[in-house]
């Protein structure tokens, strides 16, 4: 009976774990600038923002083109600078 309760506990404890897992997506610019965002957003088509799943990396030919740049909050990078969305 100890080892089923300590299966149990056990069990409960990776489920609880994997269920406050944040998901992420990244995001780009046509500039190269890569974020990770938690939410999900519709960029409007003239932001040019592609978006890739968490896992995604870019080649090895392409570390001159994009370039790590995060940011807290909701919004994208442009011309350098962060831009805030109006929540």
């Amino acid at each position: 009976m100890k080892a089923l309760y300590g299966a149990v506990f056990a069990a409960a404890c990776v489920l609880a774990a994997s269920a406050t897992t944040a998901s992420a997506e990244i995001a780009c610019n046509e500039e190269g600038d890569c974020w990770h965002i938690t939410k999900i957003y519709k960029y409007r088509p003239e932001f040019k923002i592609t978006m890739y799943p968490d896992d995604w990396r870019w080649d090895e030919r392409d570390f001159r083109k994009y370039r790590w740049r995060e940011h807290e909050g909701r919004g994208y990078w442009r011309d350098d600078v962060w831009v805030d969305f109006d929540d």
